[in-house]
């Protein structure tokens, strides 16, 4: 992980507690260890957290009743259940309080890890997403994405659907690789043979498109992927 994740474990065992707070810190997690709910919703205040570890059953309050608290004081901090209930109506429960997922006890640390690991690169592209650019300035093209238009000193040219997801792609990763799984995944829904060959014939019409301006350029990179270089950047 290129950032630490900042965790709250709220756990009342101590013998659980301290295994997963240690366990989750070998994982390059900064985890800091509630034993109630009065120390979490403390914590809470104090501290930024990217992700609540919620035990359901602890002694001054259930853990249902905290999310409620932590969601009033960080509407944003998503939260995970962990609870040796397993009846139906509990989990449930905890996923229409807006719980991210409901993990039954006993613990499997390395499932734990796995189950964080997605649900935080999950939270994190959701992110990305909604920071929408409204265009690409590529050299001296610029790429609309309000009105799907390329156009060069002012003048709009013509591209297709296809053309215009491809060439957004490459401007949003300009001179970094993007591999033909990615673009055939993004741009074509399937990664497969046939749609690698439409691919070449794709890249071959961009480069046409773009060929008014020398500092650009479209880099096969064998048997990799694509890369939309521009000199100077």
């Amino acid at each position: 992980m290129d950032k630490t994740y900042k965790l709250l474990l709220v756990e009342d065992d101590n013998s659980l507690g301290y295994l997963l707070s240690e366990y989750l810190g070998m994982k390059d997690f900064a985890v800091t260890w509630a034993k109630d709910a009065s120390e979490a919703i403390l914590k809470t205040k104090t501290n930024v957290f990217d992700l609540a570890i919620l035990d359901v059953m602890l002694p001054d309050m259930n853990g249902f009743e905290l999310s409620q608290k932590i969601k009033s004081i960080n509407p944003e901090l998503p939260f995970i259940f962990l609870t040796a209930r397993s009846l139906k109506i509990d989990v449930l429960k905890g996923f229409s309080l807006g719980a991210v997922d409901y993990l039954k006890k006993p613990i499997d640390e390395e499932e734990l890890v796995v189950r964080i690991n997605a649900l935080l690169s999950r939270l994190v592209s959701d992110t990305e997403q909604e920071v929408q650019v409204s265009q690409y300035e590529i050299g001296d093209y610029l790429l609309n994405m309000d009105n799907f238009e390329l156009s060069y000193q002012g003048k709009p040219i013509k591209l297709t659907g296809k053309e215009f997801d491809l060439l957004a792609l490459l401007a949003k990763n300009k001179n970094h690789l993007c591999t033909h799984k990615e673009i055939l995944t993004t741009v074509w829904d399937k990664n497969d043979y046939f749609n690698k060959k439409s691919l070449n014939v794709f890249i071959s019409h961009l480069r046409k498109h773009l060929a008014q301006d020398p500092k650009l350029s479209i880099v096969n990179v064998s048997r990799r992927g694509f890369m939309l270089r521009i000199e100077g950047e």
